[in-house]
């Protein structure tokens, strides 16, 4: 960082005055975690017993037969408890809220992931948990909704807006001005004011050391290149950091292409055209906006990865020419789906997805001594009902409509 709580030009902590002292509180909390020599160790123990740590380094060999070239390795952060690398960071602030002895966390959420890993983490230490997601989400995601509600979350659908991730994030800061004596903020990725990326990075920086070391303990040298998915950013973050001093290894973003770039339907900030530089939320980044500085809509059959922003971090790092970015369209991501489910046996989270499709464009043009990562940030369990609409699956439409006269059968006998 430049100055504290700054990318190059991007960052900073653009918060209301109410607000600052409980920044100052948790810049401070987190400076001091740090620095404590029993902190990290204690982390890494609970990420190991609570969390299956390390997450397995998978050697992909039918996708690699298929497309020649490299030989394709899998980082299975879907092995993770609650099927994501959400839980890395989620877990790490709950050691964090201890330390500052709060009693209650909120938090936004866009696919669900990062709900039900938050709400996973209150259970488990006993905090009241408050989680916000827009309401297309909610509609999207109803399987994540249905088990942040099971571990005890109060889930709140957010209408205003276009009803996603970007409104969530706005009704959480409400939430914290209200409740910021008793209540921590579980700033789900990369974004945000300052120290969220910072401390987001710190945990998320986990995925990038285990790869590193599987990967030179499997291939015997370092990869060539290195895929991400990438919407806030966290995950890409994630294992990125471990090979950020690597030259030699190339890392690859990609982002949400949704109907194409052409069609303004998609949440490509970085490989598109549309975004400009803005502050909103609390940091300076690059937004999808207008030029009065409205935020667009966004699309993408992912709902973690249309935000509207991305992490300064990443911003940074494309500005150093150090992370390239591309964005997958929903077809290519359907496609890339289903041929890693009928390969591999794995089925990667839509997310997840967008990743697969850069590294199969490319991982032929490299010579077959080399290897390539593809971060798995999640599985595609959560997925299932746009998947299944996304194939037209007949079975699974017959399923549903048997279960929604199932319901409605039932609705009416206790109603008589």
């Amino acid at each position: 960082m430049s100055k504290t709580g700054y990318y190059g030009n991007w960052g900073g902590a653009f918060v209301p005055e109410i607000l600052h002292e409980t920044f100052r509180k948790l810049g401070v909390a987190f400076i001091e975690a740090k620095a404590d020599p029993d902190f990290w160790p204690r982390y890494v123990e609970l990420m190991g017993s609570y969390s299956c740590r390390p997450t397995p380094l998978t050697f992909a060999e039918n996708l690699s037969r298929r497309f020649g070239g490299a030989k394709i390795f899998i980082k299975r952060e879907d092995l993770n408890h609650t099927g994501a690398h959400k839980a890395n960071n989620v877990m790490g602030q709950g050691l964090l809220v201890q330390r500052m002895g709060k009693t209650r966390v909120i938090a936004e959420t866009g696919a669900g992931q990062h709900g039900v890993a938050t709400a996973t983490m209150a259970a488990k230490f006993g905090f009241d948990c408050t989680i916000y997601m827009g309401e297309e989400d909610v509609q999207r995601q109803r399987p994540n909704v249905f088990w942040m509600e099971k571990l005890g979350a109060t889930v709140v659908p957010v209408a205003s807006g276009s009803r996603t991730l970007k409104d969530a994030i706005n009704e959480a800061f409400r939430d914290w001005v209200a409740n910021m004596d008793c209540t921590h903020y579980v700033m789900g990725t990369v974004c945000g004011p300052h120290p969220f990326p910072e401390m987001v990075a710190w945990f998320q920086k986990i995925i990038g050391d285990e790869a590193r070391r599987q990967i030179l303990a499997i291939h015997g040298k370092l990869p060539a290149r290195i895929y991400a998915c990438v919407g806030g950013g966290s995950n890409a973050v994630g294992i990125f950091q471990g090979f950020l001093a690597d030259n030699g290894v190339e890392l690859a973003g990609v982002e949400a292409g949704g109907k194409g770039l052409a069609s303004g339907l998609h949440a490509a900030r970085l490989a598109g055209s549309d975004a400009s530089p803005g502050v909103a939320q609390g940091y300076k980044t690059m937004f999808l906006q207008d030029e009065d500085g409205q935020m667009l809509d966004t699309h993408s059959v992912a709902a973690g990865l249309d935000y509207i922003g991305v992490s300064p971090i990443l911003v940074d790092l494309w500005e150093q020419g150090r992370v390239r970015f591309s964005a997958a369209t929903d077809d290519e991501v359907m496609a890339a789906l289903q041929l890693t489910i009928r390969s591999e046996g794995i089925i990667p989270a839509l997310e997840s997805a967008h990743a697969f499709v850069q590294a199969f464009k490319e991982v032929g043009d490299l010579p077959p001594e080399e290897a390539i990562i593809i971060n798995q940030s999640g599985r595609g369990d959560k997925d299932i009902f746009t998947i299944a609409d996304a194939f037209s699956d007949p079975s699974w439409r017959e399923f549903i409509r048997n279960k929604g006269e199932e319901y409605a059968d039932g609705a009416r006998q206790e109603s008589d």
